[in-house]
């Protein structure tokens, strides 16, 4: 009897690596950010209710003032504010509350910078320590797919997961101020849901992820890298390496030979390996860009656009810290081919 065989396609192949992934770290993709957003709504509504509580207080000892009237009310309503509101008073609020709702959605992605430095730091080393490298190498794996499959995890798969929690502690929060505002006879339309840009706040982060895949490739690729060769402690190499090296550029003054600082160095050398999975960090480099816009405080939502967070596409160091992330991943994929127990 001829046996027909199906084979699998790499797609197929590369697909089930990245789904092993993240089962594997479900717990710093999935998890971390969602109960990140959840910590920021609930401090947040900390915040929000004691807030209120002092209002309510100023309100009925007749310590509120709205357009220098004195008003003395039997608790706080949130009407009478918008009835004194003009329209710069609503740009104004808009502005604000843009700023708030952004603040608080930033959470998931402070666990995310976290969470894909330590993965990519320990994701080829931690299956040389446990030995597992060897049941993977008996599959039909490529080691280049094994390691793009860990690349295209921590650079595709852990931020867009941010990007969902983030936009839903940016939705929860306004239902928050949605409920506050309808306690307190207030018109959530008017008040919240009108002033505020939330839309325009979710292009923003989701424009951001093509810059943030190429921005964080070289330190992705830097810490692949060690964690393909380090037979122990691979932080020790990835991480005390480039501050080490900053630190006898810094007192040796080796820079000034090609008329730069050593603040040049640790700039654009240790920042680029070590904060490059920091969502965001691309703005340090780029003040220039953007300094026309930010010093415009009353147009966040114009700061944070698609076309502004592109830009840093612009930029030379995102080109060139890329093409450096390629060669540390092709690197990284010779070292795994050689890899074998520890």
């Amino acid at each position: 009897m001829n046996t027909v065989h199906h084979p699998i396609s790499k797609a197929s192949t590369f697909g089930w690596l990245l789904k092993r992934e993240y089962w594997e770290n479900r717990g710093g993709f999935l998890w971390a950010p969602l109960i990140a957003g959840v910590i920021s709504l609930a401090m947040s509504t900390i915040g929000i209710l004691l807030g209120l509580w002092g209002l309510n207080r100023a309100a009925k000892t007749g310590n509120l003032h709205i357009d220098n009237e004195n008003i003395n009310i039997n608790g706080l309503d949130l009407k009478l504010l918008t009835e004194k509101m003009d329209a710069r008073g609503a740009a104004d609020l808009g502005n604000a509350l843009d700023f708030t709702i952004l603040l608080g959605s930033l959470w998931p992605f402070v666990v995310l910078a976290f969470v894909v430095f330590f993965y990519c730091l320990g994701a080829l080393y931690d299956d040389r320590r446990d030995r597992s490298i060897l049941f993977w190498k008996s599959l039909p794996l490529s080691d280049t797919q094994t390691v793009l499959s860990k690349l295209v995890s921590a650079l595709v798969v852990a931020p867009v997961i941010a990007v969902i929690a983030s936009i839903l502690t940016m939705f929860g929060f306004m239902l928050i101020l949605s409920c506050v505002a309808l306690a307190y006879g207030g018109n959530p339309m008017t008040l919240i849901w009108g002033p505020a840009s939330p839309l325009s706040l979710v292009a923003s982060h989701l424009s951001w992820l093509p810059v943030y895949v190429l921005w964080a490739l070289p330190t992705a690729g830097w810490l692949l890298m060690w964690s393909a060769w380090a037979k122990s402690k691979p932080f020790l190499w990835g991480v005390m390496l480039p501050i080490f090296a900053g630190i006898i550029v810094a007192t040796t003054k080796v820079m000034q030979l090609f008329d730069l600082t050593s603040g040049w160095f640790w700039q654009h050398i240790v920042g680029r390996l070590l904060l490059g999975t920091m969502p965001g960090s691309d703005v340090f480099y780029r003040m220039d860009q953007l300094r026309a816009v930010i010093s415009d405080r009353d147009n966040l939502v114009t700061a944070l656009s698609p076309s502004n967070q592109m830009g840093a596409l612009q930029l030379p160091e995102l080109w060139i810290g890329a093409a450096f992330g390629v060669v540390f991943i092709i690197i990284a994929i010779r070292l795994r081919r050689r890899a074998g127990e520890i």
